[in-house]
């Protein structure tokens, strides 16, 4: 086998937000269709060279659906852009037709689905779902006659010499009559907890040992056979997997259960999924008892069985536009606003590419396609460009020398962003802990006009907030309350809510003169205070908008800055 004709692409289950066709023109769309080929191709060659794995098994999964649906997008330019050898659409070597199709699986998109199809069937029984190399086995006479991969499921490569030295793969059994098995050979992972370790890569294993002519012995061993699958078998699931289990194929039994209800699914789902396996599983199967006959078999999803895929771990996601925000520091946030991507049950629309540097480092631009993940669960991560829009989309990239604590306390042209997080952090709980009082807030001012200064909102009154777009006369008269309170809240906070470096564990004198009067000595001396720090809280005393921002204070009687108003008298 020269590729990875073992591995579904038409019926892989992949949980992901289905995407529209790309506004390519033709000789675009020619281009990515070659380039998303060619690197497939490369993959495929580094597993069946090297037997390494650049990418996981889920993005390799999704980057070949992702080229199946740019080829139905552009059937006429699909053609002119195949690779050849690639892993999709190429012809195989040489072709072995198999006795009975091998089916593939459809997926269930979620639970409302996985309940449908579970109440429009009777006898339902549930299996992990084997994360590995699909094959179909001939018996003849007590004999292992035949071994077939999977390919387009109407034909496949002739595995027979390479299978009839895996030592799962019994070269005889004691039946007699013709055998048609069909299975998932799979990377022997004792104990593997698919919720905690991920596929580890151990299809492509599986993969790239097939690819040899001679698998090693000592890694031939490490190779298992689910059979999931006895086409010309008995009519009931029940008395497949007891005639299997006498013929030594134990594991489809021990790993099936009978369900009824999609409670019952969804316990052995997530217990599989939990609990400790001797394989790697990308979900579960469901399958009716009952079938059509294998001589009505098809390569295509059939209406008795269907996958019910685990969250992924990785999703690939294409980046539609990239942004950048300036937070209340000036630290530069490069973020890629994603085509909507299933992820563990949630829609992913966007995720941070860090730090400026970072994303400089990786020229990510739209059009690209990323993997991301959750860290911790809940917040999606970006971990690496899977491969690049051929055209590359010019951006207006922020230069990080134009912004640092000190800059954006106006909303001057380029800094609405960083003076919009400046507002954020001053009602935040960080600084004054303004209830109520929000982003959407100081956005409303801004769009109206009201906010040119940090500090501006301390002159309005609710009649003025009033005139202002989407504030009524009560909620103007709440916010006005609450811009009053504000000016009673004690110094420290004030120092804060303006941004003033950490200083240290030493108490704080309660007059904005001392402090502006410290050298940087002075702040050395206090515990917790370094020379840098000392460095930066001498700058953002002195700074000429911090010090008419403390002007602005006193006019408004808030305490600790009063005394600036005698100085200037």
């Amino acid at each position: 086998m020269k590729r990875r004709t073992a591995l579904p692409l038409l019926f892989a289950c992949l949980i992901e937000t289905s995407l529209a066709c790309p506004r390519w023109s033709p000789t675009q769309a020619g281009q990515e269709l070659a380039a998303l080929g060619t690197q497939l191709a490369a993959w495929d060659d580094s597993y069946q060279r090297l037997g390494q794995s650049p990418v996981n098994d889920e993005l390799y999964d999704q980057a070949q659906n992702r080229l199946q649906q740019w080829r139905n997008c552009f059937p006429g330019q699909a053609a002119a852009a195949e690779i050849p050898g690639s892993s999709v659409g190429a012809q195989l070597e040489h072709p072995v037709r198999h006795p009975v199709p091998q089916t593939g699986l459809g997926k269930l998109p979620d639970e409302r689905a996985a309940s449908e199809w579970i109440a429009r069937r009777d006898e339902v029984w549930i299996q992990p779902k084997v994360d590995g190399v699909a094959v179909t086995l001939v018996y003849r006479d007590g004999q292992l006659v035949q071994a077939i991969s999977r390919g387009d499921g109407r034909s496949g490569e002739d595995w027979t010499d390479k299978l009839r030295q895996l030592p799962a793969i019994p070269r005889t059994l004691s039946r007699r009559d013709e055998l048609i098995l069909q299975g998932e050979l799979y990377w022997r992972l004792p104990q593997h907890v698919q919720a905690e370790k991920g596929g580890l890569g151990a299809r492509g294993k599986v993969a790239g040992l097939l690819n040899r002519n001679a698998p090693p012995a000592t890694d031939a061993a490490e190779i298992g056979l689910f059979v999931w699958d006895w086409p010309n078998g008995p009519s009931t699931l029940p008395e497949r997997l007891a005639g299997l289990s006498e013929m030594g194929f134990s594991d489809p039994q021990t790993y099936s259960q009978p369900i009824t209800t999609l409670t019952d699914a969804k316990r052995w789902r997530e217990h599989w999924y939990r609990s400790p396996l001797p394989f790697a599983s990308d979900g579960v199967v469901l399958r009716q008892s009952t079938r059509l006959p294998a001589s009505r078999w098809k390569a295509e999803a059939p209406n008795w069985a269907i996958a019910w895929k685990y969250p992924l771990a990785q999703a690939l996601a294409e980046v539609r536009t990239v942004e950048f925000t300036v937070g209340r520091t000036g630290r530069i946030t490069p973020l890629l606003m994603l085509h909507p991507v299933r992820l563990d049950e949630r829609t992913i629309t966007r995720v941070s590419a860090g730090s400026l540097r970072r994303w400089q480092a990786l020229d990510i631009r739209p059009g690209d396609q990323v993997a991301i993940a959750l860290a911790g669960q809940t917040i999606p991560r970006l971990d690496e460009v899977i491969w690049r829009n051929r055209q590359r989309v010019p951006l207006t990239v922020p230069s990080a020398s134009d912004y640092h604590p000190l800059s954006c306390w106006r909303a001057t042209p380029g800094c609405a962003s960083q003076f919009h997080a400046r507002l954020q952090w001053l009602s935040g709980k960080q600084g004054l802990a303004m209830s109520g009082v929000g982003p959407g807030t100081w956005a409303r001012l801004q769009r109206a006009g009201k906010l040119d200064g940090l500090l501006d909102w301390l002159a309005l009154d609710a009649r003025e907030i009033a005139t202002v777009p989407g504030f009524a006369s009560r909620s103007a008269g709440q916010l006005a309350e609450r811009f009053a309170s504000a000016r009673q809240q004690p110094f420290s906070r004030w120092l804060k809510a303006l941004g003033m470096p950490p200083s240290g564990s030493a108490p704080l004198p309660q007059d904005w003169q001392v402090l502006a009067q410290r050298s940087q000595d002075d702040w050395k001396a206090l515990p917790g205070v370094g020379a840098k720090r000392a460095r930066q809280l001498v700058e953002f005393f002195n700074h000429p908008e911090v010090a008419g921002l403390a002007q602005r204070l006193a006019q408004h009687g808030v305490a600790g800055f009063t005394a600036l108003l005698a100085e200037n008298q």
